[in-house]
């Protein structure tokens, strides 16, 4: 819901277009737009778009996804082979990553959800995974909230901010 409306917003994944390499840009370059938790600092900005040039953003080892709110890309979605022994394509390590303008507005939910739901419905996935900074507490309500179960903790894993921090393990296994 939009402030001040009562329109309803319309969440959606679609493949990367030439039009989106400006916001993909903007993962690399700003620090805002990854966010506190997914900030490492400066990248190479053209890196999305070689990738763009070679597969659209859409490979068997990853993929990256625009998340569209209304129509106006708002983030991506990605997934990447996470096969820890099991047979090619058994499990998935998601993402979701939104705009500054695009946050607390139910749209990440509903992004993992229709992640989610991709995953199951056009993979082989038996298990989804997501990781997480221990303090990034509104994506574990997100990930919770999408089905997903805390399994554990890494300690010190992730460099943030000059120190390592905690990240929390989630999974999601396939309906039988």
């Amino acid at each position: 819901m939009k402030a001040g409306g009562s329109h309803k917003q319309h969440v959606a994944l679609r493949g990367f277009v030439e039009a989106d390499l400006p916001v993909l840009d903007r993962f690399a370059t700003d620090p805002e737009v990854a966010g506190a938790f997914q900030w490492s600092g400066f990248a190479d900005p053209q890196v999305h778009r070689r990738r763009f040039a070679v597969d659209g953003l859409l490979g068997d080892a990853s993929s990256a996804v625009a998340v569209t709110v209304d129509d106006t890309v708002a983030g991506m979605a990605t997934w990447k082979a996470a096969d820890r022994g099991g047979p090619a394509g058994g499990c998935y390590e998601i993402g979701v990553t939104l705009l500054p303008d695009h946050r607390g507005r139910g749209a990440g939910t509903q992004a993992h959800q229709l992640l989610v739901e991709h995953l199951f419905r056009f993979t082989r996935a038996h298990r989804i995974e997501a990781f997480t900074d221990v303090d990034n507490l509104a994506e574990q309500r997100v990930l919770e909230k999408t089905g997903f179960h805390r399994e554990g903790l890494m300690c010190q894993v992730l460099w943030r901010d000059g120190a390592y921090h905690d990240e929390v393990v989630y999974g999601l296994l396939r309906e039988a």
